[in-house]
């Protein structure tokens, strides 16, 4: 079993010939579908359907509200290192850039921990650089088991494992799993990611199967959006959490949509999506995918993100550091994996969330032993 199928499906299909074929009748037939095919969902990402944002933005708020209620989630990044085995042409921490290497010790990772939960956060996201080597299981069994003592929640995102590890993880403490492809057309994939375990893109994106067979209680996907055409990535995005969905029915799937922000290497995407075009895939995703958490992080800019509230998103990042460390102390050299655009404190993301109408979550969840 491997999603690897369904994208194999669509290697020769004519996506350009396809959104020529869309009809104003289409998108409206597609939109009102309790559930939408994959060509209903491939119908509103078309450019045709960008002129129907309204009605699909009313759509996407009712069910956003009808599965969700007017809730937003919060959580919080903590990277604990940022050595990586990788040369991702499009990352901050590609393995040749001559950065400032960190990496915190349990000393360490605890001060970030109470710094953090003194904020009131009580979800948090761990990261890392892709170096297996630098930040071994055993490291990282450590850094879950300790932070699942301040935080009622702790994710992980970091390099792709087999079942076992990830079976470790979860047994320290972390409950969820976010993993992006980055960018699911092969081609692009293999120009983009020149060296380290990165280049397997096939293990790559079997891994969010294998840390749902793990037992983690939500999987988070996406794409980055600005390394392949974005109608398309959000397609197979799409597609990907359908098929985890129907695979692992007690498993939570999320998705993410970042796009790219300016990084060490400088590093020029070839596609964009502007904010029109951003909404546009927002929308299409939360029609496709009612039941599925949509992420929005503070790679986008503040005022952006507000207005995003009310058109389908569950889940804010706040008050976030894309460097080592940072919370407990100022750090010197904190070379970032990308730009923060909403710099915006945990406080001030709550009270736009409560001005919009919504009420920011700290806590959704605790594990019943």
């Amino acid at each position: 079993m491997s999603f690897t199928t369904t994208i194999e499906k669509y290697t020769d299909f004519e996506f350009e010939k396809f959104f020529d074929r869309v009809r104003p009748d289409d998108v409206t037939a597609a939109m009102e579908k309790e559930k939408p095919g994959v060509l209903d969902f491939l119908t509103m990402l078309s450019p045709r359907a960008a002129e129907f944002l309204e009605p699909m933005a009313r759509r996407a708020q009712q069910l956003t509200v009808q599965h969700f209620g007017r809730t937003i989630h919060l959580f919080i990044p903590l990277y604990i290192s940022n050595y990586c085995s990788n040369q991702c042409v499009y990352c901050g921490f590609n393995c040749t850039h001559a950065i400032t290497r960190r990496k915190l010790d349990l000393k360490e990772i605890e001060a970030e921990a109470r710094a953090i939960a003194a904020t009131g956060m009580q979800h948090l996201l761990l990261l890392t650089g892709e170096s297996v080597e630098m930040t071994p299981i055993d490291y990282l069994e450590a850094a879950v088991s300790l932070l699942k003592s301040y935080f009622a929640s702790v994710g992980v995102e970091m390099f792709p494992m087999q079942v076992d590890a990830y079976q470790r993880l979860r047994a320290a403490g972390a409950d969820s799993l976010t993993l992006y492809q980055e960018v699911y057309d092969r081609q692009i994939y293999r120009r983009l990611h020149l060296a380290g375990r990165k280049t397997d893109y096939r293990f790559r994106l079997d891994a969010p199967e294998r840390g749902a067979w793990a037992g983690f209680r939500a999987i988070n996907i996406g794409p980055l959006i600005g390394l392949g055409e974005p109608r398309r990535e959000v397609f197979f995005a799409g597609l990907h959490a359908r098929y985890l969905d129907d695979h692992f029915l007690d498993t939570e799937v999320g998705l993410s949509l970042p796009r790219l922000n300016p990084a060490e290497g400088d590093f020029r995407p070839e596609y964009r999506a502007d904010d029109r075009t951003f909404v546009q895939l927002l929308l299409a995703l939360r029609l496709f995918m009612p039941r599925a958490a949509l992420t929005v992080s503070t790679r986008e800019r503040a005022d952006f993100r507000n207005h995003l509230i009310r058109l389908g998103i569950t889940r804010l990042s706040a008050g976030s550091c894309t460097g080592v460390g940072g919370y407990a102390r100022p750090v010197g050299e904190k070379t970032p994996q990308f730009v923060v655009s909403d710099t915006r404190s945990v406080q001030q993301v709550a009270e736009a969330i409560a001005a919009q109408g919504y009420q920011p979550v700290y806590k959704d969840w605790d594990l019943i032993a």
